[in-house]
This record gives C-alpha cells, structure tokens and sequence, in this order.
C-alpha cells in the first residue's frame, strides 16, 4: 500500500480476524483459529487463506523470521472502526451524524455507563466549537 492510500475495507469474515488480532496481539493462523472456532467452526486452511489474502491487502503484515509465521494487524481497531463509521455514514445517512447516532441509540438497549459516555463526549465536543 502506497502512502495516502486508504486501507481497503475489510469483509466481514476479515473483520472477524481483525478483532482476533486486536485483542489478542500478534498471532499465528492457529491461535487466531483457535480463537474463531469459540464462534464457529472454521477451518485451518481456511482462516490461512484468509490471512495471506489480508497480507496482500495490506491490513495485515507477517513476521517471517521464525518457522511459524505471526501476523499483525497494520492499522489499529480505532482507525478501521472511523473508517466503517464514515463509510456507513456516507452510504446509509447521506452524510448526517445525527441520523446515524439517533438510529444507532434506538436499535439497541444502550447501557447507563455507555449513555455516560456518550454524555460526556457530547460535552467534550461542545467546548471544543468555535
């Protein structure tokens, strides 16, 4: 991946792996299946391809130096998350942050310690305007 291009979109199945990996640290195909046969059964083989296709995608990097490779994420959680964020914004909500966060308050039970958080952010955000 060149400098200033963004990092592809990552499916569903890839996301799976990437949430692996962003809790655990780095790993190998093994771990990361072990991790994602708790979910459902998933091959050896499978989750190997899956990993190399990422590594030619660029949102993950590969040690090679040791006889079993360990994979990385390249991008963090954080960044990846923005990135989905503004995609559906963009496609679902025509842009407005409002109807995405009113839809996103309603379709799930959202918990007291969440709803502070949010609270407090908002708050942050409304200092921090000019």
């Amino acid at each position: 991946m060149k400098n200033g291009e963004q990092t592809p979109r990552p499916t569903n199945a890839e996301l799976r792996i990437l949430r692996v990996l962003w809790q655990r640290g780095p790993s190998t195909v093994r771990q990361v299946r072990e991790v994602l046969m708790a979910e459902k059964p998933t091959g050896y083989t499978t989750v190997l391809k899956f990993m190399q296709i990422m590594t030619e995608k660029g949102l993950l990097t590969r040690d090679e130096s040791r006889r079993t490779h360990v994979y990385r994420p390249m991008v963090p959680a954080e960044a990846t998350q923005r990135q989905l964020v503004g995609d559906l914004l963009d496609r679902a909500f025509d842009g407005s942050a409002e109807k995405l966060v009113m839809h996103a308050l309603s379709a799930k039970k959202v918990s007291t310690e969440e709803l502070s958080q949010i609270r407090s952010l908002l708050d942050t955000l409304e200092r921090e305007e000019p």
